[in-house]
């Protein structure tokens, strides 16, 4: 579904991706773990189209995507949740989440909603309420839902662990598992190593703006030098 071959990008004069090659398979939960600063969001960013790339190439569905604009991007079936949340603070849960599916004006937008409660239940609660007053797990849960609004084919996740409490993280990662059985693929990044690598297909090591090593994920979680460096054991 997705290729990404020799991707390079810079901020100013500093590269931060040193030619990254990788594949998601449609239909699984592809994973790149590292550390803070090792450029997995921008890997994302460029992948969405809100950070330029240098060279390389970046082909989605059979169509290279290099110089597609973001919003064509999303028209196309890549959808992001992003590092941060970044949900609209001063406007309700339901306005976010329509939002998320502004490219669209037919009625299957309240079937979407109604599965995006579904899925987060505790959002169908507060859909009146600012969603600037919802706690973290809450505001996390809500910008994956808006990023499903869109419809996407292939879901790109940023960090959706970040500051959340242990039995929010296991919920979310839950959700993130779910959603294969929805046929979305999902390309996820984390620093939460173990948890990634327990939920997806394929994994991807990266480290300094490069990938050091990648395989199923099963192996690369039983992998020693993994355990020793991302995984505490």
């Amino acid at each position: 579904m997705l290729t990404v071959e020799g991707l390079r990008s810079r901020y100013g004069r500093i590269e931060v991706l040193h030619g990254l090659d990788i594949e998601v398979a449609s239909g699984q939960i592809v994973t790149v773990v590292g550390a803070n600063g090792a450029g997995k969001t921008t890997l994302l960013r460029c992948l969405s189209g809100i950070q330029p790339v240098s060279a390389g190439s970046i082909v989605f569905r059979g169509e290279a995507l290099t110089a597609v604009p973001a919003f064509r991007r999303v028209q196309r079936g890549l959808s992001q949740s992003p590092e941060g949340r970044q949900i609209f603070t001063n406007l309700t849960v339901e306005e976010n989440l329509r939002l998320g599916a502004y490219l669209f004006a037919d009625d299957k937008v309240d079937r979407d909603m109604q599965d995006a409660f579904a899925m987060f239940p505790i959002l169908r609660e507060k859909r009146n309420l600012a969603a600037g007053g919802l706690s973290g797990g809450q505001q996390q849960m809500l910008a994956i839902a808006r990023a499903l609004m869109a419809r996407p084919s292939c879901l790109l996740l940023d960090e959706p662990s970040m500051g959340l409490a242990p039995i929010l993280v296991a919920q979310i990662f839950e959700v993130v598992k779910s959603l294969k059985s929805l046929d979305v693929t999902v390309l996820l990044v984390e620093q939460n190593a173990f948890g990634a690598l327990s939920i997806a297909d394929r994994g991807y090591v990266m480290e300094t703006g490069r990938i050091t090593m990648s395989g199923p994920a099963a192996e690369l979680i039983a992998d020693e030098r993994i355990r020793a460096a991302y995984l505490g054991v």
